[in-house]
């Protein structure tokens, strides 16, 4: 049985997010999507493995997926059905074939991830469903001195908001660079692991200081407080992309 690794571009505007949802019929993900068409290519039932389960809302720019197939079909020709087939909202940028044990999630060594901010003085109609709108400045400095405290190995439990969160919450944020000018803040995370909403909440707590909320040292006590009440909101999906996933 080959094993065929796909990487992914897609707009998750009107998607539950890439994770198929058993038991909610009503949901419409990336791996929904992607698994229908697999699977009437050759009509085999295909099941898909994303790196990355993306949320409701969120983006990618390269999400990596890899499935089982017996297909004979190129590697070529499965990435021309994918994309001829597919919504447009999603696109095959690559399909190659791995060794049999690659697994997409399993191997992943580390993650970036992209959050953008629009800070103009009108709210740019074509970002809309790009990038969240902040009504004020963003001090930059400040943030970048906030994130420092953010860098390396952690318990990022007040970055959750899952209170009952078995799994441990500790992590390693490798980077965070944050620039931008009067009209768009980016800020690019690089992590080892990230759980749901926790990209989100660390940029709602850097916008904070960025805001004048709070200042870059009360990032410290946060961390140690394990609190999720001290932290900051979750910022809103649309402005967050999966840029790459990494495996070396």
């Amino acid at each position: 049985m080959r094993n065929i690794q796909l990487v992914i571009e897609y707009d998750g505007s009107r998607y539950d997010g890439w994770q198929k949802q058993i038991g909610n019929p009503k949901s419409v993900t990336i791996q929904d999507k992607i698994e229908e068409v697999l699977s009437r290519m050759e009509n085999e039932k295909i099941e898909v493995c994303g790196a990355a389960r993306t949320e409701a809302g969120v983006h990618a720019y390269r999400q990596i997926a890899n499935f089982h197939t017996n297909t004979d079909l190129k590697v070529y020709e499965i990435k021309h059905y994918l994309n001829r087939f597919l919504p447009r909202d999603i696109a095959v940028l690559e399909a190659l074939e791995v060794p049999e044990r690659f697994h997409a999630s399993f191997n992943a060594k580390s993650f970036v991830y992209e959050y953008k901010i629009s800070t103009g003085e009108v709210p740019s109609v074509f970002d809309r469903k790009y990038n969240y709108y902040c009504f004020k400045r963003l001090d930059i400095g400040k943030m970048q001195k906030a994130a420092k405290y953010f860098v390396g190995n952690h318990d990022f439990k007040a970055l959750s908001d899952n209170k009952r969160m078995k799994k441990s919450t500790t992590r390693t944020i490798y980077d965070i660079d944050i620039y931008g000018d009067n009209k768009e803040t980016v800020i690019t995370v690089k992590g080892d692991d990230f759980w749901p909403h926790m990209v989100r909440i660390l940029v709602g707590t850097l916008m904070e200081v960025g805001l004048g909320n709070s200042e870059p040292s009360d990032m410290e006590e946060i961390i140690q407080s394990k609190n999720r009440d001290l932290a900051g909101p979750t910022a809103e999906a649309k402005g967050l992309f999966l840029v790459d996933v990494l495996y070396e």
